[in-house]
């Protein structure tokens, strides 16, 4: 019986990992974060929003992105780390803040003086393999390039085998 309840327990704890139950314009920035746990960042954003991210990284390869109104509901949420999202990345023209604006905060940042590099890793989810998003950027904080690929610290599976 303690085993169920303990089971009960942890399934309800996953239950809003994704923010399953909340509504747009109805929840409230405490609510969610009442079912998502405390937020790992907050970003202000346009007409008096605020973005509150929700980071499942590195295991759980997500980002959620809860754009609160001025009104304090919710506008929306959603998972950013998606292979949609790569489409907007753009070498020369981006620069961190968009990068982050759209991504959120990488898992790592790490820098590379002689090389004149601040890389950001996003560990990404994908339909086979576990993907991972190098984004690097010059000391002007402008993207420069991007490189979506397997995870390098991943075994390789066997051919017809996926991680999920």
């Amino acid at each position: 019986m303690r085993y169920l309840i303990v089971f009960s327990l942890l399934l309800a704890g996953c239950a809003g990992f994704d923010g399953r139950g909340l509504v747009p314009g109805v929840s409230t920035a405490t609510e969610v974060e009442a079912l998502m746990g405390p937020a790992a960042e907050r970003r202000a954003g346009r007409d008096g929003e605020s973005v509150l991210w929700f980071s499942r990284q590195p295991y759980g390869r997500e980002n959620y992105a809860a754009r609160i109104g001025a009104d304090g509901k919710l506008v929306s949420l959603e998972q950013r780390l998606t292979v949609e999202n790569l489409a907007y990345l753009e070498r020369g023209k981006m620069t961190d803040e968009s990068v982050h604006d759209l991504f959120g905060p990488p898992y790592k940042v790490n820098q590379f003086p002689r090389m004149q590099r601040e890389i950001w890793t996003y560990w990404m989810p994908a339909a086979e393999e576990w993907k991972v998003l190098f984004v690097q950027f010059s000391p002007d904080h402008v993207l420069r390039e991007y490189y979506y690929m397997d995870d390098p610290e991943l075994p390789r599976l066997p051919a017809g085998r996926s991680r999920r």
